[in-house]
């Protein structure tokens, strides 16, 4: 199994690159989250594959880190979820943003993929909120944002922020990630008023 490639960028295509090593053209199919990251044709990129191999086709996924290959691995055991699907999640969301979507329940986030229709992104949420912890590449960032989270659930406060924001029309991921980084300033047992100051705050810089 071809477990990472080193080359040059040979040309791009709709959702994939051809990168050339040492006179061999592999063409990768990549999230728009990757592609955006290599270099122009001709430059040198490393990236992390994944094979899938079926009875009428062979195709190489490429990764710019570990983080999205993890992820990419994970989302495809959700029923629905093809590789063209989780590039498309990929493409719409970070590795980071991801798990916040999952952690804090928000499948609206994940609706914004192309091929993701509201079953599928609950289907997604429900499915993954248990495994996340699972992903040896979530970084120290996520795993607070995951810790944190846990926490506003035995907080009413937190709670009644996040839907006060949600209420004032920002996203539910975006409210969750604001109260996270409040109850970090104010404290885990700030009142609302704290909560909420600080919050939109945040919303502010």
């Amino acid at each position: 199994m071809i477990a990472k490639l080193r080359g040059n960028v040979d040309s791009f295509g709709d959702g994939f690159l051809i990168l050339d090593v040492n006179g061999v053209g592999y063409r990768l199919f990549c999230s728009g989250r990757t592609l955006s990251k290599m270099p122009h044709a001709g430059g040198e990129a490393t990236l992390l594959t994944e094979m899938q191999v079926r009875e009428d086709s062979i195709k190489l996924f490429g990764f710019a880190d570990e983080a999205e290959k993890s992820w990419f691995a994970l989302l495809t055991t959700v029923q629905g979820v093809g590789a063209k699907v989780a590039l498309a999640i990929l493409s719409a969301l970070s590795p980071e943003n991801l798990s916040l979507a999952i952690a804090s329940g928000d499948s609206k986030s994940m609706s914004r993929a192309n091929g993701v229709g509201p079953k599928l992104a609950v289907r997604i949420v429900t499915e993954l909120k248990g495994k996340i912890g699972s992903l040896s590449s979530i970084t120290d960032s996520d795993m607070a944002i995951g810790e944190t989270t846990g926490k506003l659930t035995s907080n009413s406060a937190a709670d009644d922020v996040i839907s006060a924001l949600i209420n004032m029309g920002y996203a539910r991921m975006d409210a969750v990630s604001a109260v996270s980084k409040a109850m970090k300033t104010a404290g885990a047992d700030a009142g609302f008023a704290d909560l909420i100051r600080e919050a939109l705050k945040g919303f502010a810089k």
